[in-house]
């Protein structure tokens, strides 16, 4: 099992990310080398002028001329260690190599999304002008995803030509609101947040109340700079939907975060570098993605684990995209085919350990890894799923506003 730690971002984009209130989710170990372009203008671009939503006919006229037919590649932007990768050599990709070697489609593979709030200011300016990214697909998270299907910045693509999507997709991730045709958005991987806890250093945290008053685990405890989960969570313990949240009821949860942040229950807001502590012992508990600890959970003498809250998981995917202007989409077509074929979905699932999104995967895992195959947070039965939950679309003016005030809380 791959275990590679990821090094803290630079003080200076730090710097900038709390300056401009973005989060910093990073769903995988590792980081875009350096963080060249958080420092750089990128991220700024983000907090620029609202971007203007697209016409139908301005939509048509932004989309690229496919050029499929005589350039056979695709560019593919992806988060850090989100794919299966060689055991002898972590440049190689066997899914993607297997890819091209059957169509003869060559994929420039680029993991340089750290964050969606920070892609998203990296690429609007030219996306709102019909402009190319050099890429073909983008994965992005579920309320990003939204906002850039709302605004009219990706193009459909064929479902005739992705039988495989359209059959093995879950059922859980059929006719979302925002794209209810399911031509936008293909989910690559999705995953679980909840808690998790180091048994070597405390007994099992049920709650996220017990994480965020039990006297024993004060100051030994992280909650993630990733606002919809850690305020997901805390309003599902307080009876409230995630999904249906209102002023009110995100400023109750707030208050909630508060009182814990300024007793000193609260150790540090994280991204997934929560990973190194926990396992080591530094902090006790926190709010963790699913993947992450089945991970951790894999190593020799381990004894971190991963708790479903008695109150409920939030649920999240990551989606590819292929922007408006990009000019290989026939290409790109072949390849969320091609990554729907059930056997190709295990392949994956087994390296990054997140829920898998195919039908079928689960059998053709037990031809890889039967423990992998039985596992609930890769594979989720209907009990766990029944108590997972997402966040509320947000516009972009609640976002902000969101966004603000959680950044002031943790102190930001």
């Amino acid at each position: 099992m791959r275990n590679p730690s990821r090094p803290p971002l630079s003080p200076e984009a730090q710097a900038v990310i709390n300056a401009t209130g973005l989060s910093r989710r990073t769903l995988m170990r590792g980081l875009l080398a350096g963080g060249a372009f958080v420092a750089g203008g990128g991220v700024l671009a983000a907090c620029g002028t609202k971007p203007a939503k697209k016409s139908d006919a301005e939509k048509a006229a932004c989309v690229g001329t496919d050029a499929s037919a005589t350039e056979k590649k695709i560019n593919f932007s992806n988060w850090p260690l989100y794919i299966d990768v060689d055991e002898n050599d972590d440049k190689k990709r066997p899914s993607l190599d297997a890819f091209t070697a059957k169509t003869g489609i060559a994929v420039s593979y680029t993991e340089d999304i750290n964050d969606n709030n920070e892609f998203f200011g990296k690429v609007r300016n030219q996306l709102q002008q019909c402009q190319s990214i050099d890429r073909d697909i983008m994965v992005l998270t579920d309320w990003m995803a939204s906002r850039v299907v709302g605004l009219g910045w990706v193009q459909p693509f064929d479902t005739a030509k992705t039988p495989n999507f359209t059959k093995n997709v879950l059922a859980t991730l059929r006719n979302r609101p925002w794209d209810k045709d399911m031509n936008h958005a293909a989910p690559w991987q999705s995953g679980l947040t909840g808690i998790a806890f180091n048994g070597k250093v405390t007994k099992e945290v049920r709650t996220i109340d017990e994480l965020l008053t039990r006297s024993d685990l004060k100051g030994k405890i992280a909650v993630l700079t990733e606002m919809r989960d850690t305020v997901g969570l805390v309003l599902l313990s307080m009876g409230k939907d995630p999904a249906k949240v209102t002023d009110a009821e995100y400023d109750a949860a707030l208050e909630k975060l508060k009182k814990a942040v300024d007793s000193g229950q609260i150790r540090k807001f994280t991204g997934n570098d929560y990973k190194e502590d926990l396992a080591k012992g530094d902090l006790a508990a926190c709010i963790a993605w699913s993947g992450d600890v089945i991970q951790l959970a894999a190593e020799e003498g381990s004894q971190v684990k991963f708790v479903t809250p008695e109150e409920g998981l939030m649920l999240w995917s990551d989606n590819m995209m292929i922007p408006a202007p990009a000019t290989h989409k026939a290409n790109v077509e072949q390849l969320i085919d091609y990554f729907y074929d059930p056997a190709v979905a295990a392949q994956v699932a087994a390296s990054v350990n997140y829920i898998c999104p195919v039908q079928g995967a689960q059998d053709a895992m037990t031809k890889i890894d039967p423990d992998l195959a039985t596992n609930p947070l890769i594979f989720p039965d209907a009990a766990t799923l029944a108590k997972a939950h997402s966040f509320k679309a947000l516009t972009e003016d609640e976002d902000k506003k969101y966004a603000a005030k959680f950044e002031s809380v943790r102190g930001a």
